[in-house]
């Protein structure tokens, strides 16, 4: 009965641990700084670098856009033939769910920036019935967008003439918090991770980094 009650206690607490905190995702770095008058290492948290893109209404977007804002960032391209559609219809979803709430917000790469320019971004962004005012579709240099992906969101996009549509790239969504920091990582492709993302971003909403 003793090691029942434990055991059910230890379960107890790590459900109030998980709903209560995030991981923070990538890898630490080591920085020095000074402390009354000693440079001594200290270690950071994996933070999206800065950046400047372009959306489909031609706006220069930056971190700044994102000042105080939780957002979802994916990557893809309009013509894709494989995921993307699914993962448009997931994220639309998370979208339509957190509608009213303006800091939540939606950043979607495209892969392929030589078709997709800023006219056909926002035609894209109309067909799903979605605004700049909460969701950007952000075009640039191809080797740059590349990698941010790489760097910054630590997922894969690249050409590849292998693939259907001539691109390789990731399906996953990955939730930022409002100090850059990556606090989860989803499978867009999979229903099921929608009740999680809608989860995790009540918990970034009641966490002080909000």
């Amino acid at each position: 009965m003793t090691r029942t009650i434990i055991v059910f206690s230890f379960l107890l607490i790590s459900c109030y641990k998980s709903d209560k905190e995030l991981p923070i995702f990538g890898r630490k770095k080591i920085v020095e700084k000074t402390v009354n008058g000693l440079v001594i290492p200290d270690t950071v948290d994996h933070t999206v670098s800065d950046f400047k893109l372009t959306n489909q209404n031609g706006e220069i977007i930056t971190n700044e856009s994102f000042q105080n804002s939780i957002y979802i960032a994916d990557f893809f391209f309009t013509t894709c033939p494989t995921i993307c559609p699914v993962m448009k219809s997931n994220l639309l979803k998370i979208h339509d769910h957190f509608i009213k709430n303006e800091n939540i917000k939606f950043l979607s790469h495209t892969i392929n920036p030589e078709y997709d320019n800023i006219e056909r971004l926002n035609e894209y962004s109309k067909n799903l019935g979605v605004s700049s005012r909460k969701w950007h579709f952000v075009t640039g240099d191809i080797n740059y967008i590349h990698e941010i992906a790489k760097k910054s969101y630590m997922v894969t996009a690249m050409e590849d003439s292998r693939e259907p549509g001539g691109f390789l790239h990731s399906g996953t969504f990955l939730l930022v918090d409002t100090e850059r920091r990556i606090r989860g990582v989803y499978d867009g492709t999979d229903e099921l991770e929608i009740s999680k993302i809608k989860n995790d971003i009540r918990i970034l909403l009641k966490s002080n980094v909000y």
